[in-house]
């Protein structure tokens, strides 16, 4: 992959996609898993039937799997820029 031109308006537009792409479906599904995490407490909290003290254990865990994605996917693209960067440098010298 060639290194991003930043130097244009269209290079840094299109770097910026490139960059929203990455680890995207961990994004995601952090994400889903946090809300869905959320969104169980609340039905539990208020006394839905069926759902007993194991919704509270199973929201926590999702809770904590799904924050623990978010914190993977935004570590992945940090690692991810480092590197474009490099490559960048290496490119103007």
């Amino acid at each position: 992959m060639p290194a991003p031109d930043l130097d244009s308006d269209e290079g840094r537009a299109a770097y910026r996609k490139e960059l929203r792409m990455v680890a995207r479906p961990l994004r995601a599904g952090g994400l889903a898993l946090v809300v869905g995490a959320a969104m169980l407490i609340l039905l539990t909290r208020q006394g839905t039937p069926g759902l007993g003290d194991w919704a509270f254990t199973v929201s926590y865990v999702m809770l904590g799997l799904g924050w623990a994605c978010v914190i993977g996917a935004i570590y992945t693209r940090n690692r991810h820029h480092k590197r474009r960067m490099r490559e960048l440098q290496g490119a103007s010298s």
